[in-house]
């Protein structure tokens, strides 16, 4: 699962790489951004924005990017008590919690399960994303506008994959159904990546209260 998940990853890191270099980034620029930013959806919201307003728009962009950013904070708080790292592995360890290590781990039934499937998975990310960010960075002047392939969908398209697994239970679809409806409904008025944490914090409301439980409705 975790060599599945980071090779899917990967190859949608070709769409970033070439909409950075698309953006007016070099091919150092890109992976260097790639390597320590090393969150897809911050990256993207960095060069779409520095795409649409160029060099002025870069603080912009650093903002954006770093709200995008906050939602692994909460994946941090989810994976502290499972990992218990300590010294340089909880410095790794906060490199690699993303949405795809955060997903495969906390999929998992036991603990070990969990702990293997954060680390290799985040391993896994690590390598097949910066690798094809670096293709995609050198194809990025080869093949035209990135939007006429819809690598520009592709991120997107993925994380849909890694969700879509977990809507089996009421629950799970409540809180995806209205953390969708206030993205949604708040993106035309706010800021990039404003309506991301809006949403976040919706399902964490959500979720905490678990009022779509099935285990919580009374036995007949």
């Amino acid at each position: 699962m975790s060599i599945g998940v980071g090779l899917a990853t990967g190859l949608y890191g070709i769409s970033f790489g070439a909409l950075s270099t698309a953006a007016g980034l070099n091919l150092w620029q890109t992976q260097v951004l790639s390597l320590l930013m090393f969150s897809g959806g911050s990256q993207f919201a960095f060069v779409g924005i520095i795409a649409a307003g160029g060099p002025a728009a870069v603080g912009v962009a650093v903002v954006s990017a770093w709200l995008l950013g906050v939602r692994n904070g909460f994946y941090a708080v989810r994976m502290n008590p499972v990992l218990e790292a300590v010294g340089f592995r909880k410095l790794l360890s906060a490199q690699l919690t993303i949405d795809e290590s955060t997903a495969v781990a906390t999929a998992q039934n036991l603990r070990g399960d969990q702990v293997k499937g954060f680390w290799l998975t985040g391993a896994a990310v690590f390598v097949f994303w910066n690798t094809m960010t670096f293709v995609g960075a050198i194809l990025g002047s080869t093949i035209g506008d990135p939007k006429s392939w819809g690598l520009d969908a592709a991120a997107a398209a993925a994380f849909l994959g890694l969700l879509w697994p977990r809507l089996k239970e009421r629950q799970a679809l409540a809180v995806a159904a209205l953390a969708f409806t206030v993205a949604v409904v708040t993106t035309p008025s706010l800021p990039v990546g404003l309506p991301i944490i809006l949403a976040g914090l919706v399902a964490l409301v959500v979720g905490a209260f678990n009022l779509f439980d099935r285990k919580r409705e009374p036995t007949k």
